[in-house]
């Protein structure tokens, strides 16, 4: 079927490959003149995912309405959360008939606090909106590496096709009705990648990571559940899968962010000449003020928003995780 892939981005690009190899006529949507050059020219994007090799058919267009135009039936949106209710916008008058909309974006709106598919359901009236989340790192999939996602949607019909267009040998693709579990699951994780990468920025072990890892999953569900998404959710590829990935793995960006906080830069020289973006900064700010709204308790949330935001040295913060009340472990 024909596709188009909004947002040219190291994971824009990798799942753009996949439905290229998997026969789909696809359309790339690049915003830089010299990744859509070097996609369609050395079938490689250089800026953001350098040596992957792409399919010969996966074409790319800096023009929006290039991309999109003929109707597709699936269209993808991957651009950084923060900009995808413009691009949506921008994307609306270009479609035709309602689609089917994969949204591979993570994280929840600053202010309004909605989650990424519900930003371009807002956008894109009569749109078949499916979450795709699970642990995956772009690299890994454009190197064909096997990797298992999660495609969520109400829309059954929707979260099959999504399955059906992206399935191949080495990318496993399951479906889910849990939209709200499998995005939270997918922009929260972020958060505590970047507190897990303070910690080793600090010089702590293994002992600090597990612990770290495994009740930023309890806050995870916590806020979870209290937005109503199930808790078994975060049992599955979308929550305890891509936490273990973000927050071990060394081509995690937010692990990397954490990790020079922790070994003393401030977040501004941290961020510096990166062009790839750390999606747990923004995350922090939304699920700290998300969870004030909706009186959930998320410690490990706080701590890396006073270290980030408020400038508490991040020994400090998890001097303040160890000296919380005593507690049973289960809420």
């Amino acid at each position: 079927m024909r596709c188009a892939v909004v947002g040219a981005g190291a994971w824009g690009t990798a799942l753009a490959d996949v439905l290229a190899r998997n026969g789909h006529a696809t359309m790339l949507w690049a915003r830089e003149p010299d990744v859509a050059d070097s996609i369609n020219r050395q079938h490689e994007n250089r800026r953001f995912l350098a040596g992957a090799p792409l399919d010969d058919s996966l074409r790319a267009s800096t023009d929006l309405a290039t991309v999109l135009d003929g109707a597709p039936e699936l269209v993808v949106f991957a651009p950084p959360s923060q900009v995808l209710r413009r691009i949506t916008a921008e994307s609306r008058p270009l479609l035709g008939s309602p689609t089917v909309a994969v949204v591979a974006s993570k994280g929840i709106e600053l202010n309004s606090f909605s989650l990424m598919t519900s930003v371009v359901q807002e956008e894109l009236r009569g749109a078949s909106v499916v979450a795709l989340s699970g642990p995956s790192f772009a690299a890994e999939v454009a190197a064909r590496q096997p990797t298992a996602v999660v495609a969520a949607s109400v829309d059954d019909a929707a979260a099959l096709l999504t399955q059906q267009a992206f399935s191949a040998p080495e990318f496993r693709v399951y479906t889910n009705d849990d939209v709200i579990g499998v995005e939270l699951g997918g922009s929260l994780k972020n958060v505590m990648a970047v507190a897990t990468g303070i910690c080793e920025g600090l010089g702590l072990g293994f002992n600090s990571r597990a612990a770290l890892i495994t009740r930023g999953l309890a806050e995870m569900t916590r806020l979870g559940t209290s937005l109503g998404a199930r808790p078994e959710t975060f049992a599955g590829l979308a929550g305890i899968g891509d936490l273990v990935l973000t927050c071990t793995g060394s081509l995690s960006r937010n692990r990397a962010l954490g990790a020079e906080i922790g070994r003393g830069m401030t977040l501004d020289e941290a961020l510096a000449g990166k062009e790839t973006v750390a999606e747990g900064v923004i995350t922090t700010r939304s699920a700290h003020a998300l969870a004030q709204r909706e009186g959930v308790e998320m410690p490990i949330v706080e701590a890396v928003y006073r270290t980030l935001f408020e400038g508490l040295p991040p020994r400090q913060s998890i001097s303040a995780l160890m000296a919380r009340e005593l507690r049973p472990e289960q809420d």
